[in-house]
């Protein structure tokens, strides 16, 4: 959420920030609902001081002069309650309209309508060429009898699969490389609620807006995530942070569920778009210094590089575009792998910062040197995804026998293999 004295005073920016997103929003419209808005409530505030005023001294008027007060306050009351009532109506408008008033994009966010035209910042690791054809995931996954995608769809329906054997080994390691990596970095680890309450998922910016793409679960009024950057954001909403804990470093390993709503026919094949799967995320939570955040972007950016330098894998990084950023975001970036199934690079990870958009939601301030209260700035960036990730994983590190060799930095967590073999031809 913005703040809406900074809308007042720069509604030409906010109007060129949602174009730039290509958001409709009616910022008109908002400023005079904010106008009519505090033209009420300095009524109300008035009425209810002058109503107690002369309330107090009906008591000193005569017979005569007290009847024809009491009238007269009777019809304030009629006129504050009516007020009132507009006052709730506006509120509620207003405050609708503020939720999906979007973050005002960074100047350098490049403009864009979607995803093909956000730019390329660097690419890192040469794409070989194996001198062999390649199988895609899919058919290696069912040669090396790791990957049952025709069982997990008959088991739930359309987008699940199992991973089975060291399918689920691989699974488990490249999450256990991550989260180990980011520890070992500072960041402090978490196990959190994947169900959570309707506040967070605004107070994080999911909702309104994303309401298709949640699994919801009405009875409990629940939500299923999907990122832990929900919970993980929304660990000290409603607190004052002293400055002393700042920044704050979180990591969470997590289930993940998405509906992929207005996904019909894309990426239907594999591991690549799916309902259930697990994410690192990383949250850092910092003080309101543009440009400490902005450092703070390239470092959370940069331990999710390091994980796929570890993997082996080549990607590039990505300046996503206006039209491809979401309503929080004042800059993203995204990694994307070499996928030789695709035929190119994959969205892997998403790096965002927010400034104080997601902290306004959440009431999550901090005193600064002045003892001022203030808003915190947020951020956040997948530090791997799995199963996606498999998908170069077993692409990149097949062998032309059709075995899979493992990288050598998930050797810990599987058991002594090195090389996965085929089961079935």
């Amino acid at each position: 959420m913005l703040d809406m004295r900074m809308i007042r005073e720069r509604a030409d920016e906010v109007r060129a920030g949602a174009a730039l997103k290509r958001i409709p929003v009616d910022i008109d419209r908002l400023l005079a609902l904010d106008e009519r808005r505090r033209q009420l409530m300095r009524g109300a505030e008035e009425g209810k001081a002058e109503q107690k005023r002369r309330s107090k001294a009906v008591g000193a008027l005569s017979p005569e002069a007290r009847a024809a007060e009491l009238s007269s306050l009777g019809e304030l009351k009629a006129r504050l309650v009516t007020e009132e009532a507009e006052l709730a109506a506006v509120a509620a408008e207003w405050e609708a309209l503020m939720l999906r008033v979007p973050n005002i994009p960074a100047p350098e966010v490049p403009p864009g309508r979607d995803d093909t035209e956000n730019v390329e910042v660097r690419r890192v690791g040469e794409v070989p060429d194996r001198g062999f054809p390649l199988l895609d995931h899919v058919e290696l996954g069912r040669r090396l009898g790791i990957i049952d995608i025709e069982r997990g769809v008959r088991i739930s329906g359309s987008r699940f699969y199992v991973l089975l054997g060291a399918g689920a080994l691989l699974h488990r390691a490249v999450l256990s490389l991550a989260l180990e990596h980011m520890v070992k970095k500072g960041f402090v680890p978490m196990e959190v609620p994947v169900l959570v309450r309707d506040p967070a998922m605004v107070g994080t910016a999911y909702f309104p807006g994303g309401e298709e793409q949640a699994y919801r679960l009405e009875r409990d009024e629940l939500n299923l995530v999907g990122t832990a950057e929900v919970p993980l954001t929304s660990f000290r909403a409603g607190e004052i942070l002293d400055p002393a804990e700042l920044p704050l470093r979180y990591v969470a390993q997590s289930v993940c569920f998405r509906r992929e709503a207005g996904a019909a026919g894309k990426d239907t094949r594999g591991l690549y778009r799916i309902h259930q799967f697990q994410k690192v995320e990383q949250v850092v939570v910092l003080p309101a210094d543009p440009d400490a955040s902005r450092e703070m972007h390239a470092s959370i950016v940069r331990n999710a590089e390091e994980v796929l330098e570890l993997l082996g894998l080549p990607y590039r990084v990505v300046n996503v575009c206006g039209g491809d950023l979401g309503l929080s975001q004042v800059q993203k970036f995204d990694i994307e792998t070499w996928m030789p199934s695709r035929g190119g690079y994959g969205e892997t990870h998403s790096a965002s910062r927010f400034h104080d958009f997601q902290a306004r939601r959440l009431n999550l301030r901090y005193r600064d040197a002045r003892g001022d209260t203030r808003f915190c700035h947020t951020l956040n960036n997948t530090v791997i995804a799995s199963p996606r990730i498999l998908i170069p994983i077993l692409e990149m590190c097949q062998q032309k026998d059709g075995s899979v060799r493992v990288p050598e930095a998930l050797a810990p967590w599987m058991g002594g293999r090195e090389v996965l073999e085929p089961v079935t031809a």
